[in-house]
């Protein structure tokens, strides 16, 4: 890509060469393992401990939230490649930014920073001076592992998680340029997640942090264990660390407020305020290098006006319209204003850079819908239906709560059927689908339910990922066979 620079070689993993990219620490001196030695430098050093790639792109354009606009130029050959491939199901030709490989490693990257902060912890001799930073580095690499594994390995699901393939857990510093790695299993991939943020979670301390909300707090670090449980269907748990993530259901001053203060500042000034730490309802922030922003403007594959129609209109459910509003960059490509990207030059006069946009990896709208759904599961519909009425509450314009209030018989008229549980999952997965447009969890929804997704051209083909297409798990990189890790089937 025209905007990236050829970066240092600085960690391998897997077998595999990693490159580092340019991040908010590059100004700081670089990692001298011999120099940890205090709690201090190793929080420096856990500052790399989260990816600095973006997830996003390949996965939402592979959901039922994108279509095919007719045209449009992504900005790079790169890019437009990534999107083409998301779209149509296939394994992503690149390697640049945004793509399914350049995730992988980065992700690897950050793993390998919290292990050799974990490494460093180990031989001191006043353990009790950086537990905030083992429990940072646990919950951290947690974190990493479990992004792999629902992306490059099948789905959780109870019934098959011990035969099918996981992903490489790795757990101690990487030594040798080239090392040998099992994949495991699905099920002992999370059987190491769980260990690693039970036993992290508890220590997470919030006074360690500069900025909190570009670590694992405790917010955060709930917030990761509310969605792991929810994911692995064990409910009671989901709704014990979703209740320690937003104490006291104190969800309402915490919810972004669309239908007040954003649509009051007008769509120019939504996007750089979203992912910033002052915002209630972001837990936890990370920094990527990414064009994600370009690709959701300006690509082919985006959203398109029908889409914009379908979900981003009128309510399910309740009516009402959405507070979220939507611009245009070209003819077309329709977006909700969430995504700023900036972009460093490699040096004042350079005209080359790197591109990067801040994600929101938890926020307070996930964890209250991931109690409302555990609500549903346990037959508890009243609590689920509270929740959610709280949340309407802040998304529809001219809110009412005469008009808009979410009722069990509403559900069933709606949706025309008497099993109420069915139709709240459906309301929540609906009202999710809307609220998270352009942040990727849509795939997840997806991947949970074992939905079809379907993408049409302008020239009338379609592609279907069926609930059991293999293609529903990215591909992991080739060059990981080096060190053992095989690809997944096709």
């Amino acid at each position: 890509m025209k905007n990236r620079v050829i970066r240092n070689i600085t960690y391998t993993v897997a077998g595999i060469v990693v490159l580092s990219s340019c991040n908010k620490f590059l100004e700081k001196e670089p990692d001298n393992r011999a120099t940890l030695n205090t709690p201090e430098k190793v929080s420096q050093l856990l500052g790399t401990a989260y990816p600095g790639a973006n997830y996003i792109p390949f996965i939402e354009t592979s959901t039922d939230n994108v279509g095919d606009i007719g045209f449009g130029d992504a900005g790079s050959a790169d890019l437009t490649t990534a999107n083409a491939d998301a779209y149509f199901f296939r394994d992503t030709r690149s390697i640049s930014e945004d793509s399914p490989e350049f995730y992988w490693f980065a992700c690897y990257k950050a793993i390998a920073a919290c292990n050799q902060a974990l490494e460093t912890i180990g031989v001191q001799t006043d353990q009790a001076a950086y537990q905030a930073q083992r429990a940072e580095a646990l919950v951290a690499r947690a974190y990493s592992h479990f992004m792999l594994v629902n992306i490059f390995s099948k789905f959780y699901d109870p019934a098959t998680a011990a035969s099918d393939p996981g992903i490489p857990y790795v757990t101690v510093p990487e030594k040798n340029f080239i090392k040998q790695y099992s994949r495991g299993t699905v099920a002992s991939v999370y059987e190491m997640i769980e260990k690693d943020l039970l036993a992290g979670l508890p220590y997470i301390n919030d006074n360690a942090y500069t900025v909190p909300k570009y670590h694992f707090n405790r917010a955060a670090a709930n917030a990761f264990a509310a969605r792991f449980y929810l994911y692995k269907k064990e409910y009671d748990k989901v709704l014990v660390y979703a209740g320690q993530a937003v104490p006291n259901n104190n969800f309402l001053p915490n919810l972004r407020p669309w239908n007040t203060e954003y649509s009051a500042i007008g769509l120019n000034d939504i996007a750089p305020r979203y992912a910033k730490a002052t915002e209630n309802a972001n837990l936890l922030l990370a920094e990527t290098n990414s064009y994600w922003f370009r690709t959701n403007v300006a690509a082919r594959y985006a959203m398109t006006p029908e889409i914009r129609n379908q979900i981003l209109r009128t309510v399910p459910v309740t009516g009402g319209s959405w507070a979220m509003p939507t611009g245009s960059y070209t003819d077309n490509h329709f977006v909700v204003p969430k995504i700023s990207e900036y972009f460093v030059k490699v040096s004042v006069n350079a005209e080359i850079g790197n591109g990067y946009v801040m994600v929101p990896l938890f926020t307070v709208e996930e964890v209250l819908f991931n109690m409302a759904e555990a609500y549903t599961q346990k037959g508890q519909f009243s609590s689920a239906i509270s929740l959610l009425n709280t949340y309407l509450s802040t998304r529809i314009k001219g809110y009412s709560a005469a008009s808009h209030t979410l009722t069990e018989d509403k559900i069933r008229n709606y949706y025309g059927i008497a099993d109420v549980q069915l139709g709240l999952l459906a309301t929540i997965l609906a009202y999710k689908r809307t609220e998270f447009i352009h942040e990727g969890l849509r795939w997840f929804d997806l991947l949970r339910y074992k939905a079809p997704v379907t993408h049409r051209t302008t020239t009338g083909e379609t592609y279907t990922l069926a609930p059991n297409d293999l293609r529903r798990v990215f591909q992991i990189p080739a060059t990981a066979k080096q060190s053992g890790v095989e690809q997944n089937p096709r």
